[in-house]
């Protein structure tokens, strides 16, 4: 594991985390508020650990979706309750209020979309490089 700037996966952090954002303070239907932030916060996870850190996709991924089940098994057992966090504080809106297996399911969803589009753009490095070495 290498520490390494990468510029593209920082700028797609702060597109979704902009998108987050839009969701959050503007949207009020029963499917993108409710599902899209969840779907899209594992991507956008995904991307800022990506940013800086410069490790294999699959690995990532999973780390990513494991940390997310964390958080949502704390929201089970009302961790922002035993905290004392107040409602609207800023550390509740990030650890979140309660638990849902919809939540479960649009977090894999999103870690799935990433693994896809990883594989798809050609970027999954778990796999050996089809380069032809420059000496033979």
């Amino acid at each position: 594991m290498k520490l390494r700037f990468k510029i593209r996966y920082f700028l797609l952090s702060l597109f979704i985390f902009g998108i987050e954002i839009f969701i959050a303070a503007c949207m009020n239907d029963p499917i993108i508020r409710p599902y899209g932030g969840d779907f899209l916060v594992v991507i956008l996870l995904y991307c800022m650990v990506r940013t800086i850190l410069d490790t294999p996709v699959l690995p990532t991924a999973l780390a990513v979706l494991f940390f997310a089940y964390l958080i949502e098994t704390l929201q089970y057992f009302r961790l922002a309750d035993h905290l004392g966090l107040k409602a609207h504080s800023l550390p509740r809106i990030i650890l979140g209020d309660y638990f849902t297996w919809t939540d479960i399911l649009s977090y894999t969803l999103g870690i799935i979309c990433v693994i896809l589009l990883e594989r798809w753009t050609g970027r999954n490095n778990n796999t050996i490089s089809h380069e032809q070495p420059v000496c033979k």
